[in-house]
């Protein structure tokens, strides 16, 4: 693992530079109502050290403050928890804990402001990208999560970094967005169940009525009557409905689309299947490396600026993830975990970087 002051620059490498904010969040329901909450992890400047984190039943952390010192808030874990993190244990991006309540963080860069970070607050002062770590550990209902919440102070490691938003949702279907705006905290109930970036949550959702006139299926044909006579309009071919859905990759964007594929997708029977039409639908949210720099600017060649794509069965405790290197589907299911008595642990997301490629025999 890196020391802390390389995680800071990371951040602010990710958090700072345009292009490193690409994360987008679905939520499915299946025939036998599981619920699933699925999302991409889109970092374009550096490869960061992707883990899985298990953390059990009374396992105690503090905060990190500004300045890099673990100085802030401490917690133990009423619940354990899996997540998936980044170059530490403590930075869970995406988890879910063993009550069936899920946390996430997505980059809000620009739109979000947190309070000043007090010294004489340390008691109850929460980094950014520990609070994850915390809503799991410590609730199982957003109501819980709400409450507590104004108890304590969410900063920035480093004030320099971008803000991140947050998706919490509960098995019962029920699913908020926490921003931080003027250091206030806001809930917004999420009955759209997708979430991607800047700007707010509420913006995004008004912004899908300039789309009012988007369907499935194939629009027309359609007789446009002219000066001259009829001329008869038809599709290009089918999907047509949806022409003038955005394509690009800016956070609008993708709000909009990732609205619309999940909301027409074909409800799928079990929580398995609906786990894997997550995956069929955020494939096409991933992002290729160099699309988000100028021609020859791109800092690196990894795979994909998507480094890994998370998909978990609320109501089943099944987490699954494929990564930019190996796109096989792996799972933890948390209902085999004892949390009471499992050590504290992380490993890597890949314990090889390569693909798995599976070949053919021709007789």
């Amino acid at each position: 693992m890196k020391h802390l002051s390389m995680i800071m620059a990371g951040a602010l490498t990710m958090g700072m530079i345009g292009g490193a904010d690409a994360c987008t969040g679905i939520t499915l329901k299946s025939q036998d109502n599981s619920i699933i909450v699925a999302r991409t992890v889109d970092w374009s400047r550096e490869e960061v050290d992707n883990i899985y984190v298990v953390i059990p039943r009374d396992h105690t952390v503090k905060s990190f403050v500004p300045g890099g010192t673990a100085d802030g808030m401490e917690f133990t874990s009423r619940f354990g928890f899996v997540g998936l993190g980044v170059e530490q244990p403590e930075f869970i991006i995406d988890g879910t804990n063993e009550a069936g309540l899920s946390a996430a963080l997505f980059y809000f860069p620009a739109y979000g402001k947190y309070v000043d970070y007090d010294p004489a607050y340390n008691e109850k002062t929460l980094a950014d990208f520990q609070v994850v770590s915390w809503i799991l550990s410590q609730f199982s209902t957003i109501d819980q999560v709400k409450k507590a919440i104004q108890g304590v102070r969410i900063v920035n490691i480093d004030n320099r970094t971008a803000t991140v938003h947050w998706r919490i949702a509960e098995a019962s279907g029920r699913e908020v967005v926490l921003e931080i705006t003027d250091g206030v905290p806001h809930f917004f109930e999420n009955q759209v169940g997708v979430l991607t970036n800047a700007p707010g949550f509420e913006w995004m959702v008004t912004n899908l009525n300039n789309y009012v006139n988007l369907r499935p299926g194939t629009a027309g044909p359609t007789t446009m009557k002219t000066a001259l006579g009829d001329v008869t309009l038809t599709a290009f071919g089918s999907g047509s409905g949806f022409l003038g859905l955005p394509g690009d990759m800016t956070p609008p964007s993708r709000f909009v689309r990732a609205s619309f594929f999940q909301s027409y997708s074909l409800p799928q029977k079990t929580g398995y299947d609906t786990v894997l039409q997550a995956f069929h639908i955020l494939n096409t949210f991933d992002v290729p490396l160099g699309i988000q720099f100028g021609v020859g600017a791109a800092p690196n060649n990894m795979p994909a600026a998507t480094q890994w794509t998370i998909a978990t069965d609320l109501t089943n405790r099944k987490v699954y993830y494929h990564t930019m290197y190996n796109r096989t589907l792996r799972s933890i299911d948390m209902d085999k975990i004892d949390f009471a008595n499992v050590k504290y642990q992380w490993h890597p997301l890949d314990e090889r970087q390569v693909e798995t490629i599976v070949p053919v025999t021709i007789d």
